[in-house]
C-alpha cells in the first residue's frame, strides 16, 4: 500500500492505496464521486475526465498514486453553492446531452479548453473535444454549448 494525500473537489483526502489503482476508480470507489463515470477503461472515449493540476486527464489512464499531491477538479466540483457554471448550464440548455454518459468528460474538456482558448471556433471546439466521444447526440449541440458558454452565440 502507497500513501497519498489529494485535493479532490475543495476537500484534502490522506488514504493508503494500491499502487496500481485507477484514478477513476479511487474517485468513485473510496470517495464515492460517481459523477465521474467508468467508460470504456481504455483512454478512448473520455467519459472519465477530470482536472488534474491544471489539465484534463482521462483518469482511467492515471493511477491514483500520480494524484498524490495534487489537486483534482471532477464534474461535481464545479458548481459551487448549488448554482451551476455558464458551462453546465450551456449544455442543458443546448440541449448537448442525449443519455448523458459522457457529459461529465465533455464538460471538463470543454472547460479545458475554453481556459486555453476563451473564443473558439466551431473547428476549434471539435479538435478540442476530439478525445471525447459521445454516441447519441451527433456533436452539433456539444460544439454550441461549447460557443454559448464562450459568449458566441451560434443559430445554425
Amino acid at each position: 500500500m502507497t500513501h497519498i494525500s489529494v485535493k479532490v473537489d475543495g476537500t484534502t483526502y490522506e488514504d493508503e492505496v494500491e499502487p496500481r489503482l485507477l484514478l477513476v476508480h479511487y474517485l468513485r470507489d473510496r470517495l464515492g464521486l460517481t459523477g465521474t463515470p467508468i467508460g470504456c477503461d481504455t483512454s478512448n472515449c473520455g467519459a472519465c475526465t477530470v482536472d488534474l493540476d491544471g489539465e484534463s486527464v482521462k483518469s482511467c489512464a492515471v493511477l491514483a498514486v500520480q494524484a498524490d499531491g495534487g489537486e483534482v477538479t471532477t464534474v461535481q466540483g464545479l458548481a459551487r453553492d448549488g448554482q451551476c457554471t455558464a458551462l453546465q448550464r450551456a449544455f442543458h440548455e443546448r440541449h448537448a446531452l442525449q443519455c448523458g454518459y459522457c457529459t461529465p468528460g465533455m464538460i471538463m474538456a470543454a472547460r479545458d479548453l475554453l481556459r486555453d482558448n476563451p473564443r473558439p471556433t466551431p473547428e476549434e471546439v471539435r479538435q478540442g473535444l476530439e478525445g471525447n466521444l459521445c454516441r447519441c447526440t451527433g456533436y452539433q449541440n456539444i460544439v454550441r454549448a461549447v460557443l454559448a458558454a464562450s459568449g458566441q452565440e451560434v443559430t445554425a
